[in-house]
């Protein structure tokens, strides 16, 4: 059963009382919110994921709650709440949905230390994954959301979980956060896509989340390989541009870019040193999408032969 199944009124009852259980990857996540934009953003995004009975062991348990005191009334705020405490500043309540990510985000990255994450997208063809990361504007998660809509899976557009056992990457294939000029890039490449409503004026201007396609989640539960280290930059009206990179500067740039590399100690420095000996290193610009489909698909092409 899916979480489409309850309509828009039950979708609301429940979470405003016990929560509604979804599982997404190998993570299970306990939604709680009086706060009715939640509810139509969960129940749009999360239509095609699967409920939770109660037995069930729940991983985390997010809780976003209406701000406290005056605040509950004058200019309204939201928090995310969890174990009792609130990890984040408050805000305004009409960035509940995007904080409902970010804090879904938070929570696996703060805690789910049985991988080595990453804060990159990453895509995957023929069981083969190619990791995407790069600072905040580089247009990581327009490329992949360009890539995804053109034969590629989605894993994760934020956070690609390695095991140190045997490499394999773990898909989370949640919705694709995409900001400002990309929703439109986005749109005009892929019209049948299908986005939350547009928040405006967030820390990262404004937001909007792409709804994974049902076939994607279909094949959630499938791991891929690391093949490929993409760091993608957009540079407007630039021609694709694939380079070499070499694997100790990707060492070096995947290192900053993990959020418990030192935590894991010599396990972290280990697998990351087996993801960049495994994989084709590369630095990417570019400014047309098609034309990056284009390269990634050659990348892919080469590999099978």
């Amino acid at each position: 059963m899916t979480l489409s199944s309850l309509d828009i009124d039950e979708v609301c009852r429940r979470l405003r009382g016990a929560g509604i259980a979804i599982r997404t990857g190998p993570f299970t996540f306990r939604i709680r919110s009086p706060i009715p934009p939640v509810a139509i953003g969960f129940a749009f995004l999360y239509a095609d994921y699967p409920l939770v009975d109660g037995r069930e062991f729940i991983d985390f348990d997010v809780h976003l709650a209406f701000g406290v005191g005056l605040r509950r009334w004058i200019r309204p705020q939201v928090r995310f709440c969890y174990d009792g405490m609130s990890p984040f500043e408050p805000l305004p309540v009409g960035h509940a949905v995007p904080l409902l990510e970010w804090a879904m985000n938070w929570c696996i990255s703060s805690q789910a230390h049985q991988y080595l994450i990453l804060h990159a997208a990453v895509i995957e063809r023929d069981g083969m994954a190619a990791i995407l990361p790069a600072p905040p504007g580089s247009g990581k998660s327009t490329l992949c959301a360009g890539l995804m809509s053109r034969g590629w899976r989605l894993l994760s557009d934020e956070l690609t979980l390695i095991s140190p056992n045997d490499l394999s990457i773990t898909s989370l294939c949640r919705p694709v956060s995409l900001k400002n000029q990309s929703l439109s890039v986005i749109q005009a490449f892929e019209p049948g896509a299908r986005f939350s409503e547009v928040t405006h004026d967030t820390v990262k201007g404004a937001v909007s989340h792409m709804k994974v396609p049902r076939s994607h989640l279909d094949r959630i539960m499938q791991r891929a390989k690391p093949a490929w280290v993409v760091f993608p930059k957009y540079v407007k009206d630039a021609e694709a541009r694939l380079t070499d990179r070499s694997r100790a500067s990707s060492m070096l740039e995947l290192g900053r870019n993990a959020f418990n590399y030192t935590l894991l100690g010599r396990t972290g420095f280990e697998t990351l040193a087996d993801v960049v000996s495994a994989s084709d290193c590369h630095d990417f610009e570019y400014g047309r999408l098609d034309d990056a489909v284009a390269v990634f698909d050659s990348l892919a092409a080469a590999r099978r032969q």
